[in-house]
């Protein structure tokens, strides 16, 4: 499964400047039998009320686009928008 999981890294490499720049990224936990891909988001993609978005709309699209066998993609420490210890990622001016 090492070539899935560097096509995986490939996909997220294009999506990882958006995330930095919120000062947040994102890293592959596993892939399995399955092709289901666990991931860790971190900085403020970790504790971020947005994260759920994040994941959905930004990194599983691009994921699934590059990577169309993924069946699915799940990060492992969503954070709740009621969470408070949840962070909304500061924009730069």
């Amino acid at each position: 499964m090492p070539e899935i999981k560097e096509r995986i890294e490939t996909a997220l490499d294009s999506i990882r400047p958006y995330l930095e720049a919120d000062g947040g990224n994102v890293k592959i936990l596993k892939v399995d039998e399955d092709n289901k891909v666990y991931l860790e988001l971190l900085g403020n993609c970790g504790n971020c009320p947005m994260s759920t978005m994040t994941l959905k709309a930004g990194v599983e699209e691009a994921i699934k686009r590059a990577v169309p066998e993924v069946t699915a993609v799940e990060a492992v420490n969503i954070t709740t928008p009621d969470d408070p210890n949840a962070v909304l990622p500061q924009r730069m001016m």
